[in-house]
């Protein structure tokens, strides 16, 4: 199988149309399209996979050509339209194994979910679409292994909050260069508010968005980041949402704004889901129905690791004791109060009990470790976290523990910083059973430049013995993932709020299998 070195992979995802003639020969075949002419410049948000499975993976794209536009349209004519796409095992698609025809309908923004299978596992492939005449970018992805494979290692970032206005996405340049299988994007996607920022990157539409239109330009405006644009290319994807993909901080169907209806806020959420669906790799069956849609999911990486994607906004409790950072409350203590409601609960619990994979990662929203800001004898924990779910998240501590569940790891986004942390079943006691640990990445842009440290890291540190390192700078986390090892690198841009920073590994950790809690490691 060709190999694709940086170089010549951004030069091919770069072209589209013309600049891409002479390897689309095998295309000629097509059947008619739709009848009328369509627009130029068709595939300006580029294009990308996700979710892979050991036989294939969804790839997906969105025909824009006016991308923009305010009614949320996208430049295209309100008919369907045939997309015919193709992968290949080279990336001139000499070798094309699997083509195949989905239709870009008005109704889902013109956006292709094409879920592809026949292919073969754990190797890497080639994509492209073609609408009338015009042919996309490419696009790399690779599937995951077979079931009962036994994988020598896993490599995989996770990101989070990427904020517009506020910085250039600068990561996603250095991301690009990295050798990867999948990258895990932990939420904060957009965001919904009405911010300019200072720096040439102003918000479209320019105020708060509720509408199907209103969120659909958001996300077209994301997606015509460069740097956004060629990670996904590069890489397949396994998303996931927090609040700024709807409203900040909003819990199930009730909205931040105490005056707005439950009514309303739901029809705001069913836009902002539907809109989230038609700009991101997901399968159908994450298509959604009205205010709901099913985001929770396993991805199996053969014997070696187990992914739980978790959806820690669309059906947990409301928060408590005020919303902010508290002293827990008797509410706060309730045992029926749920972070990811129970049936959501319940898949978690049941698939951590008879997972058979080396390492369990639950990818998810919000800091889990015990976070407290009052350095003395007293607690004051963030309530719209973990934080203000204990009892939740102690029955999935006791079931680890319970079932002696090994190796599990969380990695979290939402904070705008990065964390360490040993989850200790009871977080009183500093000698309790380590159940599991806990690494939060900091955010792409959102919190602009940040600091080595601030007010909140000093606290953290000073009053949570399990924690055991923080750093506020902006950029991703990478996870190598072998059978006796686990390690993140903390890698780290100096600034975002002008293009160009350089990247470094600012700190790196090590889980040992079998071995819980996590250890500085200072080779690197």
């Amino acid at each position: 199988m060709q190999k694709l070195d940086r170089r010549g992979f951004l030069g091919l995802t770069g072209a589209a149309g013309v600049g891409l003639a002479a390897a689309v020969a095998g295309l000629s075949d097509a059947p008619a399209w739709a009848t009328g002419r369509l627009p130029t410049d068709l595939f300006k948000l580029g294009v990308a996979s996700g979710d892979p499975l050991p036989d294939g993976v969804v790839l997906w794209t969105r025909l824009a050509p006016d991308a923009l536009a305010a009614d949320g349209l996208g430049g295209m004519p309100r008919r369907v339209v045939p997309v015919q796409w193709e992968v290949a095992e080279d990336a001139r698609f000499r070798h094309v194994v699997r083509r195949g025809l989905d239709l870009a309908t008005p109704e889902l923004g013109h956006s292709v979910h094409a879920e592809v299978s026949g292919l073969r596992a754990d190797r890497e492939y080639f994509y492209r679409f073609r609408a009338g005449n015009e042919v996309s970018p490419v696009g790399r992805t690779r599937t995951a292994p077979e079931p009962w494979a036994r994988p020598g290692s896993l490599a995989f970032a996770f990101v989070s909050c990427q904020n517009f206005p506020t910085g250039h996405f600068t990561p996603y340049r250095h991301l690009v260069e990295e050798d990867l299988d999948l990258v895990v994007h932990l939420g904060d996607y957009i965001y919904e508010g009405p911010a300019a920022g200072t720096i040439g990157r102003a918000h479209l539409p320019a105020a708060e968005i509720f509408s199907l239109a209103d969120y659909r330009v958001r996300h077209a405006q994301y997606k015509t980041d460069p740097d956004l644009q060629a990670a996904h290319a590069r890489f397949p994807w396994a998303v996931t949402w927090d609040d700024h993909e709807v409203e900040n901080n909003y819990a199930d169907e009730l909205s931040e704004d105490a005056n707005q209806s439950p009514e309303s806020f739901r029809q705001r959420r069913a836009a902002a889901y539907q809109a989230y669906y038609e700009h991101l790799p997901l399968r159908r069956s994450a298509l959604p129905r009205g205010a709901d849609m099913r985001l929770y999911r396993r991805l199996r990486y053969g014997q070696l690791a187990e992914f739980n994607v978790l959806d820690g906004r669309q059906y947990r409790d409301d928060q408590v004791c005020g919303g902010g950072s508290s002293a827990p409350c008797d509410d706060a203590l309730d045992p029926s109060r749920s972070m990811l409601g129970a049936q959501q609960e319940k898949w978690l619990l049941d698939g951590l009990t008879s997972s058979h994979a080396t390492w369990n990662i639950l990818a998810q929203q919000t800091v889990m470790a015990r976070a407290d800001r009052d350095p003395g004898p007293g607690l004051l924990l963030p309530m719209d976290n973990w934080n203000g779910y204990e009892p939740a998240r102690q029955r999935i501590f006791d079931r680890v523990a319970q079932r002696r569940i090994d190796n599990m790891v969380v990695v979290t986004g939402d904070a705008h910083c990065s964390m360490v942390a040993d989850l200790k079943q009871n977080f009183d006691d500093p000698k309790s059973r380590t159940v599991g640990v806990e690494f939060l990445g900091t955010s792409i842009t959102s919190g602009a430049d940040g600091a080595d440290m601030d007010a909140r890291g000093t606290e953290w540190l000073a009053s949570n013995p399990h924690m055991k390192y923080y750093n506020q700078r902006r950029g991703y986390v990478r996870c190598t993932v072998g059978r006796d090892e686990w390690r993140s690198d903390y890698r780290v841009v100096p600034y975002v709020t002008t293009p160009g920073a350089p990247v470094s590994t600012h700190a790196s950790f090590v889980v040992e299998s079998g071995r819980p809690g996590v250890q500085a490691d200072t080779t690197h």
